[in-house]
């Protein structure tokens, strides 16, 4: 051992011959433990600042917990407040503690494979004669420093002043000195990529003042110097650059004009009509075909009927893929080039359309258009809840939305009865124009989702600043493909099959929707085949259903201005989720069965033809009732899980309008129109018990529900802790007072 007695004059020759010779091996084992220990150190570090973030996620979520879904929320993220949307903010939450929780996970993993090879290079290292001697330093005298060059550098200096007393230092001190420095040369030069034997074969000699001097071109300065610096290469490999000041969350403060919140209400205006606009496009195109395809078929020579069908049935498949896609997607990147990047190529597969050689391309190109045409159908809610802050208006907004939803449909077998005669392609060239037109339109439509303008601000602030350090809230959390397939995807699934209330809803608004799009190929049917009259006049057949969208667009309006009313008058009624919106849908379910029974027994060719297509008011007016109603509870019942409700909806929704259709033709054929009608409304009015059953039975059901009680124990735990913080906060004020006073007797 080099340490505990006085070398002798062999070794001491030893010394001065062979400049104690630090094999490979050797300096490789020293390198690697300093930099596991100096690896611990920073794991340690990072579990703590893990456990902080954890601590300030609780923190955030007390705070969300007590804020109203309808009122602004002010929440604090370090020392800046950030306002957000409340569904948005607690999903970012979600993720972001997942994340956390997983990411300490896999800390703790590495951090005890780390202390497992620690202690088998120990293990090792204890057989090694040299490191015997410099292990009581290197563990206990050197763990705080940064760097194992840093350590080589140090260790004759230790030496020769801690364990060789007064020991001659021209002689052991000096030899300890070149060894020392070859240790730090030989680092350095290996960290270049050169070799060790050329590091060792550099001459070492004792210089009359007592100093080690080697033979090398590189003086002993600029071998500090590249150690020095290695020594800061390696602290930031490690611990990553210092930053020298603290986080800034960027956030909107009150009256900020860049607040989509706070924009005029003309700009509100552009961007409601916007995404009229957008979502006329998308359900005009999902049935612009329905009066065509007589004459697209003879065209591609398509004898079977099942196929004729394809053409809208695909448009609806893609709006069952659509949402999952561009409805993250809008939150990750921003609503307006999601947008207007998907209406592009919705613009340029209906041209393709227009120019389709054969069948099986123009099918492709159908359902080419219904992906991206679903983009409005997923991304205008979002848009309208980014700018209207007040529940309110944002409701009504969405009414006008969904009546849109209606209208578009209903307005393009007037154009195909009309166009086809023409040309088959011309139908789909009116709806290029229609479609151009509007890009025109939605192309100055501004971004209005708040994280990205901000995230937008945080990179002007970065640049004009030259601080790093500046951050929008969005940028701090991260989205993968674990958190894409466990909520976006899994969610809507579990709550399909766990959650009564999402269950039965989805099994409605998927028969009414279902049978709202096999009306496109029962029309023809009715009054083409019946009535005799032409494609155009055929399709004038369906203008009843848009008026009836109206009516209950203003049945809705009407119902909302009751109810606020109740709101502020604190009615008890007003305050139950089943008595806010489902009243509605009491209405609109026996609206939709009268007007099947209507329609099916009274398309004869002995009773006069507006007859029939007067049902088609009633039809209207209860497909949007219940679709209003039911949505509405779905987002009243699960709040910060409705998302995924919705989304639950909008795919089993979609499915079935893409299916159910293709039994049309089939099934008036075999029932004829009478029993076919009969049957559809048979099957509407199982259906329309569903939300009388949620009025009686709806509180019982939430009561049963994971979701639902999830969220009752969190309010009353936050209620709880607001009470607890209250007497704090009350505590404090009394407590002040006396030195309040004292400091104004003082002053």
């Amino acid at each position: 051992m080099l340490i505990g007695y006085e070398l002798s004059k062999e070794d001491e020759a030893a010394v001065g011959k062979d400049e104690l010779e630090v094999r490979r091996e050797d300096q490789d084992k020293i390198n690697k433990f300093s930099r596991l220990h100096q690896r611990e150190t920073a794991l340690e570090d990072e579990l703590k600042v893990k456990a902080k973030d954890k601590e300030d996620l609780e923190e955030l979520s007390n705070e969300l917990e007590l804020a109203d879904e309808d009122d602004k929320i002010p929440y604090k993220i370090g020392d800046t407040f950030v306002s957000l949307p409340l569904p948005e903010v607690q999903e970012m939450l979600a993720s972001s503690t997942e994340q956390i929780e997983e990411s300490v996970s896999a800390v703790e993993g590495k951090l005890s494979t780390v202390r497992e090879e620690m202690e088998q290079l120990k293990v090792q290292l204890n057989h090694d004669s040299l490191f015997h001697g410099f292990k009581h330093l290197l563990l206990h005298k050197f763990s705080g420093f940064e760097s194992p060059l840093y350590i080589s550098r140090s260790l004759g200096k230790n030496f020769n002043v801690r364990h060789w007393g007064n020991m001659s230092r021209s002689k052991y001190g000096q030899g300890l000195q070149c060894l020392n420095h070859d240790i730090a040369v030989s680092s350095d030069i290996h960290v270049e990529d050169k070799s060790w034997e050329s590091a060792l074969d550099q001459s070492d000699s004792i210089g009359p003042d007592g100093n080690c001097t080697h033979e090398s071109s590189a003086s002993s300065a600029e071998d500090t110097r590249k150690v020095d610096d290695r020594i800061k290469i390696e602290e930031e490999d490690i611990h990553g650059k210092p930053d020298h000041e603290e986080r800034i969350i960027v956030s909107f403060p009150d009256g900020d004009p860049e607040n989509p919140y706070n924009w005029p209400m003309r700009k509100k205006i552009y961007i409601l009509l916007a995404g009229i606009v957008a979502v006329i496009n998308s359900t005009l195109g999902s049935s612009l075909p329905s009066n065509a395809i007589n004459y697209i078929a003879p065209y591609f020579h398509v004898t079977d009927e099942q196929q004729l069908v394809l053409p809208i049935s695909l448009f609806l498949v893609g709006y069952v893929l659509g949402p999952l896609i561009f409805g993250p997607l809008s939150e990750t990147y921003g609503r307006r080039i999601i947008m207007l990047s998907s209406f592009v190529v919705f613009t340029l597969f209906t041209m393709a359309c227009a120019l389709a050689p054969n069948w099986p391309a123009f099918l492709v190109f159908r359902l080419i258009c219904g992906i991206n045409a679903s983009s409005a159908i997923a991304v205008v809610g979002g848009l309208y809840a980014d700018v209207f802050g007040n529940p309110v208006i944002r409701g009504r907004a969405m009414a006008i939305f969904m009546a849109a939803t209606t209208c578009g449909p209903m307005l393009a077998p007037l154009i195909s009865g009309f166009v086809s005669v023409v040309s088959w392609r011309w139908t789909f060239w009116v709806g290029l124009i229609v479609a151009g037109a509007s890009l025109a339109f939605l192309s100055l439509l501004p971004e209005t989702y708040g994280p990205i303008i901000l995230k937008k601000r945080a990179n002007r602030m970065r640049k004009e600043s030259a601080n790093p350090n500046i951050f929008a809230a969005i940028e701090l959390e991260k989205k993968g493909a674990r958190q894409m397939m466990t909520v976006t995807l899994m969610r809507p699934v579990h709550m399909i099959v766990y959650e009564a209330i999402v269950l039965f809803t989805c099994l409605y608004l998927s028969i009414a929707y279902a049978i709202f799009y096999l009306f496109f190929e029962a029309y023809p049917i009715i009054f083409e085949g019946l009535y005799h009259m032409n494609t155009g006049v055929a399709g004038l057949a369906f203008l009843p259903i848009m008026v009836g969208a109206v009516i209950a667009l203003g049945i809705f309006l009407w119902y909302d201005t009751i109810l606020q009313r109740a709101k502020k008058a604190n009615a008890n009624w007003a305050s139950i989720e089943e008595y806010r919106r489902l009243p509605l849908a009491c209405l609109g379910g026996p609206l939709y069965v009268i007007s099947l029974f209507w329609l099916g027994w009274s398309a004869s060719p002995h009773v006069h033809w507006i007859v029939p297509m007067l049902a088609g008011v009633p039809f209207g007016m209860g497909f949007m009732l219940i679709f209003m109603a039911l949505l509405n509870y779905i987002t009243d019942a699960y709040e910060v899980y409705a998302a995924s409700g919705m989304a639950a909806t909008s795919c089993c929704r979609s499915i079935f309008g893409a299916v159910l259709p293709l039994a049309a033709a089939p099934m008036y054929k075999s029932l004829g129109v009478s029993w076919a009608s009969t049957l559809l409304g048979f099957l509407s009015l199982a259906m329309s018990i569903i939300p009388f059953a949620f009025i009686k039975y709806g509180d019982r059901i939430r009561e049963n529900s994971k979701f639902c009680q999830e969220l009752k124990k969190r309010k009353e735990q936050i209620a709880m802790e607001n009470e607890k913080e209250k007497d704090k906060s009350v505590g404090h004020r009394h407590a002040a007072r006396p030195e309040e006073l004292e400091s104004g007797e003082k002053e």
